[in-house]
């Protein structure tokens, strides 16, 4: 059997077990945090990643491996590590590292912080990041061969298409808050000597980490913001842009729909909506949803925002999980419309004003010939004797005095 061959058998039985046989690779200097690929990933699951022939560009020499939780015998199916302990308690697990590779490889492995992003995605933080919350709580076993480096981190070489299970605890302290505390456990691809340019590659497994007591479930939304986007053509509705912050005020982590709606005053215009899924908030943690809505501009309008929380994944929440709302108002200006008014308008006081100054204008000009007229008549046309009714002049404009002629007497 080809390594490749042998490579691939090894990531179905990986893929079958629904745990992690992937690598994720990321050039970066050594204080970037590189993006986590866990065995919860749906990603995880292509056995075409666990092969080295199809391994992601740039993964150092090729080397695919993968981090699975286990117990002493080794990978046991699961796909996170989960445990609900007392304040005060310990636990113990195992994590088993697999190379699926040709050749041997060097891994650093340690515990470290979770986090989840914007996407809803959950990831470790960096290794050159202090560990402060329950990344710290986690302790790794010895392991033949393993050397012991700084803060506990165990430096382990894994030969070619072998696995090696490294025993691990987990002690909580006797003040730990009641509630969800994520951490995870990290492999990453050891530095080459001599190599220039750090390339941090891991991949890791989730902790989910549960300390009794009272549970807390709660979703709040904040700093709802709303933009008006108007449309520039009048006979179009515009958009409202709806901003605002999910926050997780409880102790547990939740998923949650949202639902945004907006309506015009006294229900006119009709209404909008639009939904959200938001993956996963940790206790404490936050995430920012952004909905459009579709809106006439008629002046002010308002809307609500409702987030209905939700259990993620196997975890148990046996509290009600309340219904948080907000709402928000928006001037929607129909600046578009106000425009059109204006144009429609001022032309019509435009057509007007030229109509009044072109009738202006042509009474203007007949006075004017009227008055030529005038002027014109008296020079030419046979004044009129006021005495005896006898025209005075004519035609040449010479003024002389006729009588007719003598009349016999009676």
């Amino acid at each position: 059997m080809t390594t490749t061959r042998r490579a691939r058998v090894a990531a179905a039985a990986v893929t079958a077990a629904a745990v992690l046989g992937a690598a994720v690779t990321w050039t970066a200097p050594a204080h970037a945090g590189p993006p986590l690929a866990l065995a919860t990933d749906p990603a995880a699951a292509d056995p075409a990643a666990a092969d080295p022939a199809a391994a992601p560009a740039g993964t150092p020499g090729g080397v695919t491996w993968s981090v699975e939780p286990a117990d002493a015998a080794g990978p046991d199916g699961r796909v996170s590590l989960r445990h609900v302990v007392d304040p005060g308690g310990a636990v113990s697990d195992h994590v088993t590292v697999r190379n699926f590779s040709d050749r041997a490889a060097s891994f650093t492995l340690y515990p470290h912080d979770g986090v989840v992003n914007e996407e809803g995605a959950f990831d470790v933080l960096p290794g050159d990041e202090p560990v402060t919350r329950a990344g710290a709580w986690i302790t790794l076993g010895t392991v033949a061969g393993a050397q012991v480096v700084g803060d506990g981190r165990l430096l382990l070489e894994v030969p070619a298409a072998s696995a090696v299970v490294v025993p691990l605890e987990v002690a909580v302290p006797d003040d730990a808050t009641p509630g969800d505390h994520a951490a995870g456990v990290v492999a990453e691809l050891a530095p080459a000597d001599g190599q220039a340019v750090r390339v941090a590659s891991r991949v890791g497994v989730r902790l989910h980490l549960r300390v009794s007591g009272d549970v807390v479930a709660s979703l709040v939304p904040r700093d709802v913001r709303a933009t008006w986007r108007p449309s520039w053509n009048p006979f179009a509705r515009g958009t409202v842009r709806v901003t605002y912050v999910v926050g997780n005020a409880g102790n547990v982590r939740l998923g949650a729909g949202t639902r945004t709606t907006l309506g015009g005053p006294f229900g006119v215009g009709g209404s909008a909506a639009a939904t959200e899924d938001v993956r996963e908030i940790l206790p404490g943690g936050s995430t920012t949803v952004t909905a459009d809505l579709a809106a006439w501009p008629l002046v002010r309008s308002a809307g609500r925002v409702e987030v209905v929380p939700a259990t993620v994944g196997q975890d148990r929440v046996d509290v009600p999980l309340p219904v948080a709302r907000a709402s928000y108002a928006a001037w929607t200006l129909p600046w578009a419309q106000l425009a059109l008014v204006l144009l429609v308008g001022g032309g019509a006081v435009l057509v007007r004003w030229w109509r009044r100054r072109a009738a202006a204008g042509v009474q203007a000009r007949i006075d004017a010939a009227v008055a030529r007229a005038l002027v014109d008549g008296r020079g030419g046309v046979d004044a009129v004797d006021a005495a005896d009714g006898l025209p005075v002049g004519g035609a040449g404009g010479a003024a002389t005095a006729t009588r007719p002629p003598d009349r016999p007497t009676i």
